[in-house]
């Protein structure tokens, strides 16, 4: 029996793969039409594996058969037409008064039908019966294979929109970044613009190379990745580097930046917005000398990093412009970090202070 139910299950294998293949085609149609598919494509597989079925165990009924009548020693068989006949021995009283009066005779046997021939009906019955089986069955495979196919359109939609999300998060931190630049370069033009008038023609030059030298840091790295905080604390030093050059007698610096923080990742430019604030309303509009200080630390596995001056403040009529520097700063951190984040800016004893605390990050 092994053999033929080895053939069967192959025939199954083989069905299954045959339904599979034409489910496969109707993958991107909607869920009613897939369920449609499989009802109708499973009906000829089922019947197929049916017949191969009957057509396998068809001689094993015969063979059944002749062993039960030699293990009870009785003669089954089947006639033309497929009855099933056993031989029966007869003896009537005629044949007891000859056995009696003359030689012993071989007893007659006459056939009596057991099993009537199966009909036309009956083997479709027993076909159909095999077949709804196999039909329930492979209807069970293909709800498995649906909902298997639902698990991997989800994790495909997932994926898509994630990378979706991902780059109209990377589309917004570059263009928060690129407004940085412009509105850098612009103020940064109209004092280079100040020392040509003036005639300071070597003070403009110094301001040139620097230029070049801040440029040449900013543009390296890629606006969406973060960079190191010694490297953001570097590019803050060229723009005070620049902006030294018009007030050399009135700006100071401080960089306050521990060894254990300087692989710490912060958005490239991050500071910007916030220094050239402090130079723009604390150094700019007075004539004594004044101090910008960057600063960063750590508290409770978060960056902290301040910048601060002890300037005059912010005046009133400023602060739509200093605003928008914030807000950049603001949207930059939420845009990489999440809500995450904190921003706290406003004035202090001796001056102005803005505060920035985001998640502590290393190595990228």
């Amino acid at each position: 029996m092994l053999w033929r139910r080895g053939v069967v299950t192959l025939a199954g294998i083989g069905m299954t793969l045959v339904l599979w293949s034409l489910l496969r085609l109707f993958d991107a149609r909607p869920l009613w039409m897939r369920v449609t598919a499989a009802l109708l494509i499973a009906l000829p597989a089922a019947g197929a594996i049916a017949q191969v079925n009957q057509w396998i165990f068809e001689d094993v009924q015969a063979k059944e058969e002749a062993a039960y009548g030699r293990d009870r020693g009785v003669n089954l068989r089947r006639d033309e037409s497929g009855n099933l006949l056993v031989d029966v021995p007869v003896e009537t009283q005629r044949d007891w008064e000859e056995d009696i009066d003359g030689p012993p005779r071989a007893p007659r046997s006459e056939s009596v039908i057991i099993a009537p021939a199966p009909t036309q009906s009956d083997i479709w019955r027993g076909l159909i019966d095999i077949a709804l089986g196999r039909y329930f069955l492979l209807l069970a495979w293909a709800s498995l294979y649906f909902a298997l196919l639902a698990g991997v359109q989800a994790s495909a939609a997932e994926r898509r929109a994630s990378e979706f999300r991902n780059a109209a998060k990377a589309a917004e931190i570059r263009s928060l970044r690129y407004q940085v630049n412009p509105h850098f370069l612009f103020n940064t033009l109209n004092s280079l613009s100040s020392l040509v008038m003036t005639g300071k023609t070597e003070r403009a030059e110094q301001m040139i190379q620097t230029l070049a030298r801040f440029y040449r840091h900013s543009l390296a790295s890629e606006p969406t990745m973060d960079v190191a905080l010694a490297d953001e604390f570097e590019l803050q030093q060229h723009y005070l580097d620049i902006e030294a050059v018009r007030f050399p007698e009135r700006l100071r610096c401080e960089f306050d930046l521990p060894a254990d923080l300087a692989d710490a990742r912060v958005p490239g430019m991050i500071l910007q917005p916030l220094v050239e604030n402090s130079v723009k309303y604390a150094v700019s509009p007075v004539n004594r000398p004044v101090t910008i200080r960057v600063a960063a630390r750590e508290e409770f596995d978060r960056l902290v990093v301040t910048v601060s001056d002890n300037g005059p403040g912010v005046p009133a009529n400023a602060k739509p412009g200093f605003g928008i520097g914030l807000a950049n700063v603001r949207d930059r951190m939420e845009a990489r970090f999440g809500p995450d984040v904190s921003l706290e800016s406003g004035p202090v004893p001796g001056g102005y202070r803005t505060e920035i605390r985001i998640p502590l990050t290393r190595n990228g």
